[in-house]
């Protein structure tokens, strides 16, 4: 039997989308998202839970969330999750788990100057995005400075 890996995920973006291009002119984006539950303890208090999460979006849709993506946007991701591992200068061992999207949805209301409504969906549905997900992506080093270049 096959494994599912998938995230669905909607949150607001804790910080513009980081874009950077890697050799052969593909675009990759990272921004953090929060997300959050509310929930009623016993007493009947109500609390607040965020988690935050890092998504990095590849080609295509990292050029959309460049172009419409902002700290504090609304947005649907869904896509798969990836644990990378590396050592650092001091030889400790550091994990970074992410979520790789492939569908993001821009949920901001229509008419507010943010392109809210628009959906940008995988490979079918978005320019430049032939492959993906697929083994064509480069993969990211163990060393975070060789990898993503941010």
């Amino acid at each position: 039997m096959r494994g599912v890996n998938r995230v669905m995920l909607i949150g607001n973006l804790g910080k513009d989308p980081d874009v950077q291009y890697l050799e052969g002119n593909i675009a990759v984006a990272k921004f953090p998202l929060a997300t959050t539950e509310t929930y009623k303890d016993r007493t009947g208090k109500l609390i607040s839970q965020t988690e935050w999460h890092t998504v990095v979006l590849w080609r295509g849709l990292a050029e959309l969330a460049q172009k419409y993506l902002h700290k504090g946007s609304l947005i649907y991701v869904e896509g798969r999750l990836r644990t990378r591992s590396w050592e650092d200068k001091e030889g400790n061992k550091k994990f970074a788990t992410e979520i790789v999207g492939d569908n993001l949805i821009m949920l901001d209301k229509r008419g507010d100057g943010h392109g809210g409504g628009y959906a940008a969906h995988g490979p079918a549905g978005t320019e430049g995005a032939e492959g993906f997900p697929g083994a064509d992506i480069p993969p990211i080093a163990d060393d975070p400075d060789v990898g993503l270049p941010f």
